[in-house]
């Protein structure tokens, strides 16, 4: 049986960076949730005890040891956050975190693929964090309209034309 992991407590201040709202975790709070630990964390997040069940997030290292917590929407939307605001903060170690992508390529997309052999090989030389962060995107697609307008925007981008897609600009398929 794993034993459960420390859950930090503290108050912070919502920062951004570029358009991302985060909140900095120091090098020592992020040495006490795991060490040694330099790639993406999984973490289990709440702010002003939101949302109900804790919010699965993967911090990022900053390169010094401290790692930025950026804060999903869904977390600043149920937490009624707000850059500036100094808040508290719950965190913990993911311990139940997969790696490597979590969704299925939908049919609709890997027809599409098999279709666009341009698309298809620069789909399969995007590194694995792009390609799991495409899919999960998909995986919340409802309606046709959505998926198809979706889909058409990527494979313009994997053909190689400059367009935006996913809040980044595209360039040579990638």
């Amino acid at each position: 049986m794993q034993p459960t992991p420390k859950t930090l407590r503290f108050r912070a201040p919502i920062a951004i960076r570029g358009i991302n709202p985060y909140i900095l975790i120091s090098p020592a709070r992020a040495k006490s949730l795991k060490t040694p630990w330099r790639k993406p964390m999984p973490v289990l997040v709440r702010i002003n005890g939101q949302p109900k069940t804790p919010w699965p997030i993967n911090m990022m290292p900053t390169g010094n040891g401290s790692f930025y917590l950026y804060l999903a929407n869904t977390v600043r939307h149920a937490s009624h956050t707000k850059v500036g605001d100094t808040v508290p903060v719950e965190l913990r170690f993911n311990t139940q975190y997969r790696n490597g992508p979590q969704h299925p390529l939908p049919p609709w997309f890997r027809t599409a693929l098999a279709k666009n052999p341009t698309a298809k090989k620069a789909w399969q030389n995007l590194p694995p964090s792009r390609q799991k962060e495409i899919l999960r995107y998909f995986a919340t697609l409802k309606s046709q309209e959505a998926k198809s307008r979706n889909l058409g925007k990527l494979l313009s981008a994997l053909s190689g034309t400059t367009t935006r897609f996913m809040a980044r600009t595209w360039r040579s398929g990638k």
